[in-house]
């Protein structure tokens, strides 16, 4: 007899005993590619690639902390910041007296504090408001303004109001900066005169003045600074 002829169900177990065997199979390995072959090299340059990101991103975190600790350090040196040198063949001749630098840092605190108790007249239009309303403080004028013609008459208005002293300062941009302007300032008056809260004609609530607490640390050091203001006589006694 003629040998039986295989069946299709017979084919169909083969088929799937060979495709259960290729898959429990172990993958076939990558050979690493010969030196000095340009796949060797490729590879080389994929490894570098790497561990050159890897050492960016190492910088960048660094860099990042450095920033920071930097950051905290202008904080607690707030002093030094933002000092302008002024070269004296900028400094006004009218500029008597002119305040020294250490009382210049006295000068430009009292301003800052003056400016967050709501106390202080930037510009000249309102320094001249202020005068000619007869308040009284401490004017504080920038020796290197160009022209000297914009505040020329400002010592004068102070002589002449009661209860007012001036001092020059070197430096516009310092003075702007104290007193919390993007822009230079020529001239600023402390007023220690209360300044008077108008009440809103639509019946709203009045914003809340400053405290009685900031108020008493302006006058103290309001006073301070002008009794050694009143000491200063000519610009040939001030050292910087």
């Amino acid at each position: 007899m003629a040998p039986e002829s295989t069946t299709p169900k017979k084919e169909k177990k083969d088929k799937k005993r060979k495709s259960e065997a290729a898959d429990g199979a172990i993958p076939p390995q990558p050979i690493p590619p010969a030196e000095g072959t340009a796949s060797a090299e490729a590879v080389a340059m994929e490894v570098d690639g790497e561990k050159a990101l890897k050492k960016q991103k190492k910088e960048k975190k660094e860099k990042r902390k450095s920033l920071a600790a930097g950051e905290g350090e202008m904080e607690v040196d707030d002093d030094k910041k933002g000092e302008f040198s002024v070269p004296l063949d900028a400094i006004s001749p009218i500029a008597s007296p002119l305040a020294g630098k250490k009382l210049s840092k006295k000068l430009f605190k009292t301003t800052k504090k003056a400016s967050k108790a709501r106390q202080l007249k930037r510009g000249v239009k309102e320094v001249v408001k202020a005068l000619r309303k007869g308040e009284k403080g401490l004017l504080l004028l920038a020796s290197n303004i160009t022209p000297v013609d914009v505040i020329s008459h400002l010592p004068l208005l102070a002589e002449e109001a009661v209860g007012v002293e001036y001092v020059w300062v070197l430096s516009k941009e310092e003075l702007g900066q104290a007193a919390g302007t993007k822009r230079a300032t020529s001239c600023v008056l402390i007023s220690s005169t209360p300044a008077k809260r108008p009440t809103p004609k639509d019946g709203s609530t009045a914003k809340a003045g400053p405290s009685a607490e900031d108020l008493a640390d302006l006058k103290s050091s309001l006073e301070e600074v002008t009794e050694e203001v009143k000491k200063l006589e000519s610009p040939t006694d001030v050292k910087y």
